[in-house]
């Protein structure tokens, strides 16, 4: 299955050990994503469309109500790219 390339960098990102935040409104519902990488820093292409498309493929998932992180199939998913660190 092919991904686009916003979802192949969070996918990326998520891989190296970083999360999905949601915030939530009053209703419980999702109202905004913040992807955080693990160093602290904030990815800005991620918008609730993405977070969408990634969920609906079952490459990130939430457990008791933390933050989504990838599942194995993402990781089955994800290239692996080289990383200048």
């Amino acid at each position: 299955m092919d991904i686009s390339r916003e979802e192949q960098r969070v996918l990326h990102v998520l891989a190296q050990g970083g999360v999905l935040e949601p915030r939530k409104d009053g209703r419980g519902r999702i109202e905004r994503i913040t992807c955080i990488n693990r160093d602290g820093f904030l990815l800005p292409i991620v918008d609730m469309a993405l977070f969408r498309k990634l969920k609906r493929r079952r490459t990130v998932a939430s457990q008791g109500g933390g933050p989504y992180r990838i599942t194995r199939r993402g990781l089955e998913l994800v290239r692996s790219e080289f990383d200048n660190r």
